[in-house]
């Protein structure tokens, strides 16, 4: 028997928030989004699919690493203090505590706004007499010859079923058989090929049949003349933390030996079943025999299984209408003072001035010129870049074959191990590589994250480098939805510092340092430690000091130490934190200086800066990384010094911007909750979603931080 106080209290003693039990803190800031009345049904129908697809990914990666420990008896020790047995027994308690939430959520408040939204969920025996017509029709064309009945009994071996399809376990009775069972198990995979939904154009809204509802109504034709005794659907995710190198909590003796145990399994250990409510008990005997699975691992469901669906519904074009559209772009604020008559040549302006984008509020054009433009350009001798994810259709790929087709030297490095897109990346890779482009498919022992482009142009007088340097990825379809940054710049230290990386990751040389960047895995923690040294040694001079710091996630032990002892010696530290957040917070003689805000809204925040006082001379990093351990120690990343006064001004005004935030903003409590703070009596609301939108040089100018 579990004793909760005990797990409490030691979850309590600790100084440090679970890395998992923060990430559920998370989905729950993001099921926020999906209860908030003001949104429409569509936009809180997507939130809750976002959450849906965050636990797949969840089960897939965090807890298959925890099964990985627990199926071959190794010791593990969280953050929170627990064991491996106690954790997975505190995790599911709330996971099934959140799904609960989810269920609620739909059948009370959505599913009766559907209607009057233009749109309802059907079953097959709801339709009209000439629309079941169609849909009989339908299954008899399309997915009837698509369907395989994998039977399970003493002749036939339990069959391979498939990571997060909705598979049918049907039960029969033979009465024609004489001896032996007569009840027999049968699986039936719905293939990912078929839509989630059969769509009806009534003429006034649209009706939306599951298509496991359509194979339920006419599943007796794959099994006649025989008894079904019961029908029940369910889904199952498997371990998919196929990505070892990456994981922060495995030592390196068992990293080997799980590397070795995983290549003799045909298919990864099942973690979660998600089932239609009260199933037939042998198929759910059965199921969790089989799976090794136990009451914790099984999740059922009064409704829909797979929330995810509901993208089909959001992305319908019938209700593109009552979609909120996005505001129009802004011009960066480096180019607002650039008047009519000025150079429109991206590259004439770039020697005039660095540019600081910052998306979705600017344009990737900007970054996608450079790139279009340095194809085109007789002057433009080699461009290098680092992809790890690109859009469909990629306007970057088709830049980079023109660069090739017109002799220029192009060099690409694809990181093939980017998680769900490895297909994608190797499709785009070999395009390149066909044509002659230089590609390099990542480092074997760490993951490439960081996100540079380098456009080496011919000028006459001199060889210029152009240099981007970002955050985020260069795709132009999650530009539209992701907040990052990206410098654009020509000055001369980034040139030097772009291409002596390009020589390490491409090459074999070493360089010791760098001018304007932090690296890893080799300097990029000890760098940042230091600064963080730094603030707290002013703060003891009595100088002034504070560091405002924006990622992801938080979870790197040593840079947490250094912040634990920056908030001691008296510096005030802000930390705006996404997702992922391990630090506590306001604990007395611990962390009293340092505030968590984390900020869930209309875009996905993916920002990174890094900010230190340095008594009145700010320096200020931004890019790819967070602070976690595997992107320090496993992986290649890169943070750039913005020196630029007006781009450090702006990225100082987008920290404040975030710190002023009271409409998006949830606190972090010290024993890891997070609270959505109310608006004191006459206080504005200062969305950033929508104040970013009208950032001037003026406001600007005036951004300070102290």
């Amino acid at each position: 028997m579990v004793n909760h106080d005990k797990i409490s209290a030691l979850i309590n003693s600790s100084n440090y928030i679970s890395r998992d039990l923060s990430w559920l803190q998370f989905n729950y800031r993001v099921l926020a989004q999906a209860q908030m009345p003001s949104r429409t049904v569509f936009e809180r129908l997507k939130f809750l699919a976002i959450t849906a697809s965050n636990f797949d990914e969840f089960f897939m990666i965090r807890i298959g690493s925890l099964y990985n420990y627990i199926d071959f008896g190794k010791r593990r020790l969280d953050y929170s203090g627990l064991r491996e047995d106690q954790f997975k027994e505190k995790l599911f308690l709330d996971i099934h505590e959140f799904t609960k939430m989810q269920f609620e959520l739909i059948q009370k408040e959505l599913a009766p706004q559907f209607e009057d939204n233009g749109f309802k969920i059907s079953k097959v025996s709801e339709l009209t007499e000439d629309e079941q017509d169609i849909v009989e029709n339908y299954f008899s064309k399309m997915i009837f010859p698509l369907l395989t009945p994998m039977v399970y009994d003493t002749y036939h071996a339990f069959p391979v079923l498939n990571n997060l399809l909705m598979i049918f376990g049907v039960i029969t009775h033979d009465k024609r058989e004489e001896t032996g069972n007569r009840r027999k198990i049968s699986f039936v995979q719905i293939p990912k090929t078929l839509p989630k939904y059969y769509q009806i154009e009534r003429e006034d809204y649209w009706v939306f049949v599951p298509i496991e509802e359509i194979i339920e109504a006419y599943i007796t034709r794959l099994f006649r003349n025989v008894d079904i005794e019961s029908v029940d659907l369910f889904r199952i995710t498997r371990n998919g933390d196929f990505t070892l190198d990456e994981s922060d909590d495995l030592d390196t003796d068992f990293l080997n030996e799980l590397k070795s145990k995983l290549r003799t399994r045909k298919t990864g250990r099942v973690v979660r079943m998600e089932i239609t409510k009260d199933p037939n008990p042998l198929l759910r005997e059965i199921l969790m025999e089989r799976f090794d699975l136990d009451e914790d691992n099984i999740f059922e469901s009064p409704v829909h299984l797979d929330f995810t669906r509901f993208w089909q519904i959001v992305g319908h074009k019938a209700f593109a209408y009552l979609q909120p559209s996005s505001p129009n772009y802004s011009t960066p604020v480096a180019l607002q003072s650039f008047k009519r008559g000025d150079s429109d040549n991206i590259f004439d302006r770039l020697k005039k001035q660095d540019i600081l984008l910052h998306h979705p509020y600017n344009s990737p054009d900007t970054m996608l010129e450079l790139l279009e433009a340095a194809a085109d350009d007789p002057k433009v001798m080699a461009i290098k870049m680092t992809i790890y994810r690109l859009a469909k259709d990629s306007r970057v790929t088709k830049a980079l074959l023109r660069a090739v087709e017109s002799g220029k030297q192009v060099s690409a490095l694809f990181e093939v191990k980017a998680r769900f897109d490895e297909e994608n990346n190797l499709n785009e890779a070999k395009k390149l590589q066909v044509a002659g482009c230089f590609v390099i498919y990542g480092m074997s022992a760490v993951k490439t994250h960081t996100k540079l482009m380098l456009v080496v142009r011919n000028e006459g007088d001199k060889v210029r480098r152009y240099v981007h340097l970002g955050s985020g990825n260069y795709n132009e379809s999650t530009a539209k939805l992701y907040t990052d940054i990206g410098l654009v710049t020509t000055k001369e230290a980034y040139g030097e510092d772009v291409s002596e990386f390009f020589n390490a990751i491409t090459g074999h040389s070493q360089p010791k340092k760098y001018n304007k960047l932090l690296t890893a895995p080799r300097q990029m923690r000890k760098g940042f430690i230091h600064l963080i040294e730094q603030e707290a040694k002013n703060a003891k001079d009595g100088l002034a000091s504070r560091i405002v710091i924006k990622v992801n996630s938080l979870q790197d032990e040593k840079l947490m130490d250094s912040l634990y002892l920056a908030s001691q010696a008296g510096v005030k530290i802000d930390l705006i934190i996404r997702g992922i957040c391990c630090i506590r917070p306001g604990r007395e003689g611990l962390s009293e200086n340092i505030s968590v805000k984390s900020i869930v809204g209309d875009y996905l925040e993916h920002t990174r800066l890094f900010y230190f006082h340095n008594n009145g001379d700010p320096i200020v990093y931004g890019g790819s990384a967070d602070a976690m351990s595997r992107s320090f120690d496993r992986r290649i990343e890169s943070q750039f010094e913005i020196v630029d006064p007006l781009c450090r001004k702006e990225a100082i005004n987008i920290l404040e911007y975030n710190l002023k935030d009271n409409m998006n903003s949830f606190v972090m409590n010290e024993d890891g909750t997070y609270s959505k703070p109310t608006r004191a009596e006459g206080e504005k609301a200062f969305d950033i979603f929508k104040e970013f939108y009208s950032v001037s040089q003026k406001s600007v100018n005036k951004a300070k931080l102290l």
